[in-house]
């Protein structure tokens, strides 16, 4: 077995992408990747879990640890503050688990500042009109919410290029083998 420092992957990409379930599937395969549990001040969806889909918090709680320095990035997306926890991120590399950040393009950034070593993956939609059909088979989405979240992708997506991986996720199989494939071999470095 090949010794590797744990190392922080960070996944972003545009709402819709599929970043949720690439990260899920590479998980099943990766089971020793730890994952953080990000915090938020949007109210839960059905089936939500605070504490495991999300630490679910009021806007006041949240702006409170961010003045605090508990977040290692925080942003506001969609009309809500988005975070992850500097204690869930410590937690799993202390255990000496590689990790993997589920966050948006603003919040990639902020980590990349703060932990320079973190390998930064883009996860790109085959194409606009793909993700405008991905978010409106959701049905989480009004008119208003489905085209400030592509108006957000456009811009997202300008900023695939400071990222050190791209995967476009046009077949989800190919995706989720290149996203391993990545994470492999960064651990290997």
């Amino acid at each position: 077995m090949a010794c590797f420092e744990p190392k922080l992957f960070v996944i972003s990409g545009p709402s819709g992408v599929g970043k949720g379930t690439l990260v899920a599937r590479v998980r099943e395969s990766l089971p020793s990747l730890g994952l953080t549990v990000s915090a938020t001040t949007r109210n839960p969806r059905e089936g939500e879990i605070d504490g495991v889909s999300y630490h679910f918090m009021s806007h006041d709680e949240f702006m409170r640890r961010v003045e605090a320095g508990e977040f290692v990035e925080w942003a506001h997306v969609h009309g809500n503050c988005y975070g992850t926890l500097r204690s869930e991120v410590d937690r799993n590399l202390k255990a000496g688990s590689s990790l993997i950040l589920e966050i948006d393009v603003q919040g990639a950034f902020q980590v990349r500042e703060s932990i320079p070593e973190a390998v930064l993956v883009f996860i790109m939609p085959p194409s606009l009109d793909v993700l405008r059909e991905r978010l409106s088979k959701r049905g989480t989405e009004t008119p208003q919410s489905l085209e400030l979240r592509l108006a957000n992708a456009e811009r997202e997506l300008a900023f695939a290029d400071r990222y050190d991986e791209v995967v476009i996720n046009d077949d989800l199989d190919r995706a989720c083998a290149e996203l391993l494939t990545i994470i492999e071999n960064h651990e290997r470095n």
